[in-house]
């Protein structure tokens, strides 16, 4: 699609090509996406630092109780969802695997593994493919708040796509080697520029090729 590729590479000339930060341990990688659901990336990161201190890693969290796991990551937000999530996500891997351990993973190929994680409590398309592709480098697109809504408005999806057609249309779309790059840019697009109140059209580099501002000039 030549409209996808053009808008990768004015993104790619607006913020560069993102860094992958050292690869996480999976089962850790797992528990700060469910502990990310319907929260801001700070306080994700505030409830997995209390929870690492509390405890000395998945297998303790998983052997704790309920409450326990909540109180500790109460600053994320539905908390108590959240930790029966965490808990249940890891006595499934536990079960299915026969060990603590999401490694295998690795061997699958992506449909594959998006099938197995998808089985786990609390684990949507999104944070299947955020998973596979940060952790283990597997071409998964994520497809969160701000990317569905920086899609639909520059006419990437049509503006009735659900979010789990538009992983399954854009992971079809977009290449591979570039689905970390796009990824993590139509996030910072959607945060600095194309905010869902108020939009910064008007500095905005895509604005030419934007279906939604095209729309807003008639």
């Amino acid at each position: 699609m030549q409209k996808l590729e053009e808008v990768m590479n004015l993104l790619r000339r607006e913020y560069g090509v993102p860094s992958r930060e050292k690869r996480e341990e999976p089962l850790e990688s797992l528990i700060q996406v469910i502990l990310s659901q319907n929260t801001n990336d700070k306080n994700r990161d505030r409830a997995y630092s209390e929870l690492m201190k509390k405890f000395s890693g998945p297998k303790e969290i998983m052997e704790s109780g309920v409450d326990e796991i909540s109180d500790v990551i109460s600053v994320a937000g539905l908390h108590n969802t959240k930790a029966e999530r965490i808990k249940g996500a890891l006595e499934k891997i536990k079960e299915e695997n026969g060990k603590l351990s999401l490694e295998f993973l690795d061997d699958m190929d992506v449909e594959e593994a998006k099938k197995w994680l998808r089985k786990l409590p609390g684990v949507g398309p999104k944070s299947a493919a955020v998973v596979l592709n940060f952790t283990f480098g597997k071409n998964a697109f994520p497809v969160d708040t701000h990317v569905l809504r920086v899609s639909k408005r520059l006419g990437l999806v049509p503006e009735d796509t659900s979010r789990s057609k538009a992983h399954r249309l854009l992971e079809k779309a977009v290449p591979g080697k570039r689905m970390h790059e796009f990824h993590i840019n139509l996030i910072r697009h959607g945060r600095k520029i194309c905010k869902a109140r108020s939009p910064a059209c008007d500095i905005c580099t895509l604005s030419e090729i934007c279906q939604y501002y095209q729309k807003e000039q008639e």
